[in-house]
């Protein structure tokens, strides 16, 4: 079993940047595809970014490009999720998941461990 608990969410103005951070605890998340979802009020989960084990592809959603990004660091068994020039409709509850082993499409349905998530709000 993998335990995943995100931190770093808050509430920030448009325009601003926030950290988030999944640590994981109880194996090692090194052979694991990590991914960041988020939800918002009355709307689905959706992929934000995912990464692979050894972090040499990374998948994101359209209208985050060139705003987030998605990182790991093995050694600390933690990934982060750079997020900079945030907007309101970035707001949502964010969620850190693992997948062990490859898949061709990442969705909420294919992985197997989340986190309970971390609430971000963009004050506009």
């Amino acid at each position: 079993q993998v335990q995943l608990v995100e931190s770093g969410g808050g509430l920030v103005q448009a325009g601003g940047s926030l950290r988030l951070s999944c640590a994981a605890s109880g194996r090692t998340i090194r052979d694991y595809i990590m991914a960041w979802f988020r939800q918002a009020p009355e709307k689905e989960r959706e992929l934000v970014l995912a990464i692979t084990s050894n972090g040499d592809r990374t998948f994101y959603e359209d209208s985050v490009k060139g705003r987030f990004t998605i990182s790991r660091d093995n050694t600390k068994n933690t990934v982060y999720l750079q997020m900079n020039n945030l907007k309101p409709e970035d707001t949502a509850v964010y969620y850190c998941a693992a997948r062990d082993g490859y898949v061709a499409v990442i969705t909420a349905r294919v992985m197997n461990y989340w986190g309970k998530g971390t609430l971000v709000t963009v004050a506009s």
